[in-house]
């Protein structure tokens, strides 16, 4: 089994995600599919069938993050430092096309959100940035064509 690497926040999300899973979710749906039992014929029943399938997203949802938690490898970005991008680093970078400035921190699949500035290591652009520095420059190839990034500032917080 493979480790995943992951940031303490990352880790945090997951585990809040479980405890609401189990301790919110898992309950409703119970009682949903107990009221829905309540209403007669299951076989035409569409409140339990939904039910009964939410059931089935709560309880693979559940698995899936209990999993990805015990393969956890959690590091701790604020114990990091260094000149050159690695897992956790927050990077800021300016397209040299057309300028616009962005600010992405190198994070685990599991934890990653690009509209909240979390890119996945295991991305194209992440994987170009790892070993990069302050004033380098990169070229990612990705479904638009290829992109070209200066690297403004490398932080670890």
């Amino acid at each position: 089994m493979d480790k995943i690497p992951m940031t303490v926040s990352g880790l945090e999300r997951l585990q809040d995600e479980l405890k609401r899973l189990k301790s919110i979710d898992r309950p409703a749906v119970i009682q949903q599919i107990a009221e829905a039992r309540d209403h007669g014929d299951l076989s035409e029943n569409a409140e339990y069938h939904a039910a009964r399938e939410r059931q089935a997203f709560v309880e693979g949802r559940i698995a899936e993050i209990e999993e990805i938690t015990s393969r956890a490898d959690v590091i701790d970005v604020s114990k990091l430092s260094g000149k050159s991008i690695k897992f956790g680093a927050t990077v800021k970078l300016v397209d040299e096309d057309t300028d616009e400035k962005v600010t992405y921190q190198i994070v685990g699949a599991d934890e990653s959100d690009i509209k909240q500035g979390l890119l996945s290591v295991s991305s194209p652009l992440a994987r170009a940035l790892i070993g990069k520095e302050k004033g380098d420059s990169v070229e990612v190839t990705t479904p638009a064509g290829s992109k070209s990034y200066e690297i403004l500032s490398v932080k670890y917080r």
